[in-house]
């Protein structure tokens, strides 16, 4: 199949959106699927305010059509709600293309962090955007039920995966932490206001916390929490280790979708420790780390959580089954997400 993937978020940036679709096109092309990629590099664009690592391409509707019609693709996937995806929606509603959608950032919540602005009004937007497609495709099942409330329940499920022989739990732990004061409490992830780190500092459980990951806030919080350890952006093996030689992974976000970080801490080994949200609500189970409302009882109870049970629970999210999913979302299937008594199938395509 001839997939063209529409996405304001792409390299060099480095965040879940950008690595679940570097992953998801490595193994669609590896499978005999031809992929293009229409992002902002092929446009002029401008730093996103507060978010500079995204890029918002000057692009209008034909110009992006033009790059549509040069790839000529049989499925076209919209992965973002930016200028690039509006452009792109707006080319398959006037040439009746049908499209797919996915909804990976619980928008309302990520606005309202940064702007004063009401989720409602957020989830106008949210609502207009994604109508129009024949699936939206969403990581964990209680947002297929969030967005049906909101009147979208052409949904299709979409997890992620993980990279098995990078991230496990024989990997020797990272110099940077020996010695440290135990238990190591780590949190991966971009050091923004969304991702509420802040959270995590405010906990009394004592050790040491390890910060992996840059972003706005970096300076700042460095400056405000001398006592934690801030180790930058780290990848690859070096990432890895660090997973694996912590006691427990701590994941204070209220507003993402999934949390890919979550299950490379798993298959590292290293439970979990969140607030019982969408996203870690839908992956922590069975032993494998622990959620609660109160931050620091969450990780208290993460730390007495057999490391075992985490790795089982990791290695049962590969790419291989979630790209599959992917491309079974591509196709005229009817919807499978939506709740008891919904009417499934297509949507019409309207402005």
């Amino acid at each position: 199949m001839r997939i063209l993937i529409v996405s304001d978020a792409w390299e060099p940036q480095i965040n879940g959106v950008v690595r679940t679709l570097q992953a998801t096109i490595g193994e669609l092309r590896r499978t005999g699927h031809e992929v293009g990629i229409v992002s902002p590099d092929l446009f002029r664009s401008i730093p996103c305010p507060s978010y500079p690592e995204i890029r918002l391409a000057f692009a209008g509707w034909r110009k992006v059509g033009r790059h549509i019609r040069a790839f000529a693709p049989q499925a076209i996937h919209i992965s973002t709600e930016g200028p690039l995806g509006m452009a792109a929606r707006r080319w398959c509603i006037r040439n009746k293309f049908p499209f797919t959608t996915a909804y990976h950032t619980r928008f309302p919540e990520y606005v309202a962090a940064r702007l004063p602005l009401s989720p409602a009004f957020v989830w106008r937007f949210i609502r207009w955007f994604h109508r129009p497609a024949r699936h939206i495709m969403v990581a964990t099942r209680s947002l297929a039920r969030e967005l049906a409330d909101q009147g979208l329940t052409q949904t299709m499920l979409w997890e992620r995966g993980v990279d098995h022989d990078l991230f496990r739990p024989d990997r020797a732990a990272h110099s940077a932490l020996t010695g440290l004061p135990r238990p190591i409490q780590l949190c991966v992830g971009r050091v923004a206001v969304e991702k509420n780190i802040e959270a995590f500092l405010d906990t009394a459980q004592p050790g040491t916390k390890v910060i992996v990951g840059d972003g706005p806030a970096l300076a700042e919080l460095k400056a405000r929490y001398p006592g934690a350890l801030f180790l930058g952006k780290q990848t690859g093996e070096a990432l890895a280790s660090i997973y694996a030689g912590a006691d427990v992974f701590v994941f204070p976000s209220r507003t993402d979708t999934f949390g890919l970080v979550i299950i490379e801490a798993l298959s590292a080994g290293t439970p979990v420790a969140a607030y019982p949200v969408p996203g870690p609500g839908d992956i922590v189970t069975g032993g494998a780390g622990a959620l609660d409302a109160d931050l620091g009882q969450a990780i208290a109870a993460a730390l007495r959580c057999d490391r075992g049970d985490a790795a089982a629970l990791g290695a049962r999210y590969n790419w291989p089954a979630c790209t599959a999913q992917f491309a079974k979302a591509l196709t005229f299937v009817p919807a499978e997400m939506a709740p008891e008594g919904a009417v499934l199938g297509t949507t019409i395509l309207s402005a």
